[in-house]
Formats: C-alpha cells, structure tokens, sequence
C-alpha cells in the first residue's frame, strides 16, 4: 500500500519526484538556495488510528528525521530560511545601518559574508561615494552595521554564504539630516524679489525654507522691522515689502527637511542702484520731555502703518543697550496686572508692557502715569533709572511673523 504527497510548502522537493510514495521507504527533502527543510529525511509509514467493531484501522503517518532521532509530523511543514534577520530590529540613523541577525542551522552558517553597498543617490544632483562595508561573520548570531554612510540615500544589504548563497538582500535608505545651507542669495531689484537657488534633496527632502527678514530705515534711524517666514520648498523667492529707497536689508535663510532647518546663509543689502553696502546706524529717537519728580515721560507717538486701525503695544525696557532692541521688539510679553511684567527672553533686561494703543493718528502718549489698561500698567518711571520705549505693532499669518518698531530712549 502507498503514500500520497502530502500537500506541504510547494517549495519542498523530494529526492523522487512522484506523487505516490512507498512505505517505509526513507525519502530526502531539498529546498531552494538560502532555505533549508525542518527535517532533511522523511518517511511514510502505517500507523494504527482506531479500533472499529473488532476491525483494525490503519492510517498513513509522515515521520521526519532531524539528527538522530525520527518524530511524527504533525501538520504542515515548510522551507526555512538559514538566516533570520529581525527587520523589526533594524536601526537606521543619517549616517549608518545597523542590523541583527541569527543562523537557524549551526553548521551552516560558517564565513558568512556582509556586504553594504551604494544603491543609488536621492538624486542625480547628489554625489554619493561608493562604500566599502564589508564583514565576515562568525559564529550563531551576530550584529552587522554599515557606518560611514550618506544621508537620504539608497544602500543594499546582502548576506551570503561562501558558495555565492544568498541569505538575505534588503535595500535600506538611510535617514534625512539638516540641509547644507543655501549657497546663492540675490536681490532682483526690477521686481524687488529675494531669489535663491533651490536647494537639492541630497540630505532630504526640502520641504521649506525658513527666512528672517531685518529692515532698517534710510530715513528713520529708530525704524526697525523683523519678519521671520516659511514658504513652501518649491519656491524661490519672495516679494520685500515696499520701503524708502535706501533702506537696508540683512536676510538669513534656511533650508527645511524633516530632521529641522539647516545652516544659515546671511546676506546684507540696501535697495538703491549701487551694489556698495552703506550701513546705516540705528539710534532710538531722543525724548526730552520728562518729569523725575512725577516719573513720567512724554512720547510723541505715531501709527507705524496706514494700513487702518492697528494695535500697538508700547515696550518699556530699563536699558540704553541697543543690542537688545531686536530680541525687545521679537519678545513675547505674557498679560498682567503687575508693575513690571518679564518677557519670555532670558537675555534681556527686565522688560514690561506699558499700553496697548489702538492708533488712527499722532499722539503725545504720558509714560509712566500709573494707569491700568486691558491687563497691561502704565507703571511710574524710576528716578536714575535708563529707559528704552519700543512702539510695537506685531502681524502674523500661518506662514509668517512681522515685527515692526520704532525706538524712544530717555533717561529720568
């Protein structure tokens, strides 16, 4: 009586390749390159199952021989791959792979070798070099990193026996890093666009620029307007706003992947004809009527656009440093009832908002007469004491922040 082919991994062979087998005839399993069967011989004998009304009742039974001993196989066997890699346990930086690996058969794994190698580059604007990963692993389970790699580009991982077997193939990107920054910066002074070159995705995917925008005044030298802006990663320039000729530009920007903005490209500029940089100084306006004795001061304020009805917001700060007028007017003050409010900005000096003026026209604002408005206090002026007031008026949109303000300094 014969066995029937069990119905098991198509991928199985037996060394005859009959469908109907001989009992308790031993039988090899081969499987493809790289895969190795859960038993190299098998055997089909009979096996008694039941008794029925005094009748002995026999069924066909698979036996598999691993080493020395036979066991009964129960179920579906398949072929098994001779190397496991965990690809749950891969770890992949900008710069290295990293993998874990196993050999399922000792005996078989010996003088394995791992090659790490260049696939291809993020793109053809990008120059990747050639790596030379390359590692001979011993023993029953191990690590294989590549180092040295570049980021946001393609490398191919390959496991192999001696025999050209191959064990295990993966392509594998590595992560994004920050970009380089921008190399070319220009002022098209037809249009009054900034242009840049587009940066390529050599270390990631440009998804944005990041721009901050400084604007000093020809003719207010106590001017001072800071924009800071994303666009979107395909675009390359960007409208200025209309100022005075003469004014003077200093820009920074910066390239955006997923890992966060890379280095700055700064450049400064003025919109006249000439291509000489004239730098402009700026100096706060000079206020000259002041009472010690009531700790006020009199600012002749005027809206800092005609844009219609704008809040502003008066910063009093106890200084004459100007290198702080920029981190002042950028300053994020918090609401309060308290006679001097702290900015969020470690680096200043102490800093409090004194009014929020809705202006429509020139006024002549008394600083320091102690009165309360939509949570902000006017607080007294300290006798001795060095003043820097900031006429602020702020604008945001999703992709951007402007910052505009006019500089007032005293002493009381």
């Amino acid at each position: 009586e014969n066995c029937t082919k069990p119905l098991w991994d198509k991928r199985l062979q037996f060394s005859r390749n009959n469908s109907i087998f001989q009992q308790n005839v031993p039988l090899n399993l081969i499987c493809p390159r790289g895969l190795k069967p859960p038993f190299p011989k098998v055997i089909c004998a009979k096996e008694l199952q039941q008794v029925i009304s005094e009748k002995l009742v026999y069924e066909h039974a698979w036996w598999g021989k691993n080493k020395s001993a036979w066991t009964r196989i129960e179920g579906v066997i398949q072929c098994i791959a001779i190397l496991k890699v965990g690809l749950g346990n891969f770890q992949i930086s900008s710069t290295s792979i990293k993998l874990n690996w196993t050999c399922r058969f000792p005996g078989t794994c010996q003088d394995m070798r791992a090659m790490c190698r260049l696939a291809e580059s993020s793109s053809r604007l990008c120059e990747a070099e050639e790596v030379k990963g390359e590692e001979i692993l011993h023993g029953q389970e191990g690590t294989f990193t590549c180092s040295s790699l570049q980021p946001f580009t393609n490398y191919s991982v390959t496991i192999s026996l001696p025999s050209s077997t191959v064990l295990f193939s993966w392509l594998f990107r590595t992560e994004e890093t920050v970009p380089d920054k921008p190399e070319q910066l220009w002022l098209d002074r037809s249009s009054g666009s900034l242009r840049w070159k587009a940066l390529p995705s050599c270390k990631g995917e440009i998804i944005g620029y990041q721009l901050n925008i400084t604007v000093r005044s020809a003719r207010d030298t106590g001017f001072l307007e800071m924009e800071r802006l994303q666009v979107n990663g395909s675009i390359t320039e960007h409208q200025l706003p209309e100022h005075d000729p003469g004014n003077s530009y200093m820009v920074s920007i910066q390239g955006l992947t997923a890992a966060g903005a890379g280095a700055a490209s700064l450049w400064e500029f003025q919109t006249n004809s000439s291509d000489i940089l004239h730098p402009l100084d700026f100096s706060c306006h000079s206020i000259h009527v002041i009472s010690p004795s009531q700790g006020t001061a009199v600012l002749p304020l005027r809206p800092i656009t005609s844009e219609g009805v704008r809040e502003h917001q008066l910063v009093v700060a106890t200084t004459h440093n100007g290198s702080v007028i920029k981190s002042t007017c950028l300053g994020q003050p918090q609401p309060s009832n308290n006679s001097q409010q702290p900015f969020n900005v470690s680096q200043q000096p102490s800093a409090y908002v004194a009014a929020v003026l809705n202006l429509t026209g020139p006024i002549n604002f008394m600083l320091g007469n102690g009165t309360h408005g939509q949570g902000y206090h006017n607080t007294a002026l300290q006798p001795g004491q060095d003043y820097m007031a900031l006429l602020r008026l702020v604008r945001r949109s999703p992709q951007s922040e402007k910052f505009t303000c006019v500089c007032y300094s005293f002493s009381v």
